[in-house]
Formats: C-alpha cells, structure tokens, sequence
C-alpha cells in the first residue's frame, strides 16, 4: 500500500507520475472516491503523462471513452455511474475490454463488482481539509491487499 498525501490541484502531475508507478504492470485500474474527490481529474493527468493527446473526459453518457497512448496503445474509461443493473456491463462488452490487456480506467465500479476481475489495482480518492486529497493505492488480488 502507498499514501499520497495533501495534494493539491497543482501537484496533480507529480501525483500522477506516483500512481503511475505503483500501479504499472496491472491492466484495471479501479478509482474510488465520493462524487468530486477528483477521479476523473487524477485520469486526465495520468492520460497525459501517458502521452494521450485525445481530451479526456469522464464518460457519465457513454459509459466508456478509448484514448491512445504515445505508442498508439488503447486506454479505456469507463464511468458506471449510471448503471442500474449489473447486466447493463455485459452488454457492453466489459468482459472483452477488462480481458483484453489494455489499461482499463474504471470508475463506480463498485457498479458492477460482479465483473471487476480478481486483480487490479485500487486508486481510492480521500477529500481532506483545505480541499487536499489524499490517495491511497493498493493492488488487489482475489480480495487479498499486496505491493506494501
């Protein structure tokens, strides 16, 4: 587990570049936080340092959004925010995404917990005084916390 704390809107890159880091070599990454913690925020500088010249935004309507990184990779992000019903997912195709190797940025995925696979990496967003936030990283693994 890593702690990145007191982050302010300036030091988004840098914070960027840490999550980046830790979390290389997973292909889902699960970002958490309350409505405004800065999921979609904290995307778009990770975007960048990857390279993506596509705008990012999050993808409340269209659920997910594809972005190319600097070598041409696809990236996806999702948003489930407006699912309903778990089955929505299926539809989509979310199991031919998740196990395609890409990056796959998934935000409210507890949304559709049913689908996330048993390894990923946890980006949770905390909103602290001041309006800092506070980023705890872990990888998950079958339920398990490893990367301490």
């Amino acid at each position: 587990m890593k702690k990145i704390t007191r982050i302010h809107q300036e030091q988004l890159p840098d914070a960027a570049k840490e999550v980046i880091a830790f979390c290389s070599g997973q292909a889902i990454w699960v970002f958490n936080g309350r409505m405004g913690a800065g999921k979609t925020s904290l995307i778009k500088q990770i975007a960048r340092q990857l390279g993506v010249e596509d705008v990012v935004s999050s993808p409340s309507f269209s659920i997910v959004n594809e972005y190319l990184d600097a070598d041409g990779n696809s990236i996806y992000h999702f948003d489930f925010y407006r699912i309903k019903d778990q089955e929505e997912a299926l539809d989509l195709g979310v199991e031919e995404y998740f196990y395609s190797g890409n990056y796959c940025w998934i935000e409210w995925a507890e949304k559709i917990s049913a689908y996330i696979p048993e390894k990923f990496a946890l980006i949770h967003i905390e909103v602290g005084d001041n309006d800092e936030r506070e980023i705890t990283l872990k990888i998950i693994d079958d339920g398990k916390s490893q990367h301490d």
